[in-house]
C-alpha cells in the first residue's frame, strides 16, 4: 500500500498551484478540475495534490507538515537556497551529517519539508 494522495485547503488554487509546480515538480498539464472547485495535479512519481478551495485556512499545529525526500544532499541545500532567494518563508533547517532538511511554509501556511537521509 502506498501514499498516493494529499488533499490542501487552500485560498488561492491557482497561486498554490504555481508553488508547488515550481518548487516540488508538480506537473500543469495533470491539472484536473471538478465541480467543486477542486484541482488535482500530479508530480512525476504519481501522488496526487488536490488543492480545494476554501475562504480562509485554519492554522495547523507546528508539529504538522508533509514532505519530499531527495536522492542527495545537495538537491536539498540547492532548493534551500532557491526558496529563500525567492522570499519563501523558512521556519527550520538542519544540515547534519546524516540529515539535511529544510521546511518551509506554502502560501497558505502548510509546513513542507525537503529532506535527504542516507538509505537504510
Amino acid at each position: 500500500m502506498r501514499l498516493t494522495h494529499l488533499g490542501l485547503p487552500v485560498r488561492d488554487e491557482r497561486r498554490s498551484r504555481h508553488f508547488y509546480q515550481a518548487y516540488f515538480g508538480f506537473d500543469p498539464s495533470t491539472a484536473q478540475r471538478y465541480e467543486d472547485g477542486t484541482v488535482i495535479i500530479r508530480n512525476a512519481e504519481g501522488f496526487d495534490l488536490a488543492l480545494h478551495v476554501v475562504p480562509e485556512v485554519d492554522p495547523t499545529p507546528a508539529f504538522l507538515h508533509f514532505g519530499f525526500r531527495l536522492l542527495e544532499p545537495d538537491q536539498v541545500r540547492a532548493l534551500h537556497a532557491r526558496l529563500e532567494a525567492d522570499g519563501v518563508t523558512v521556519v527550520e533547517e538542519y544540515d547534519e551529517p546524516d540529515y539535511v532538511a529544510v521546511k518551509c511554509l506554502d502560501p497558505d501556511g502548510h509546513r513542507v519539508e525537503i529532506y535527504w537521509e542516507p538509505p537504510g
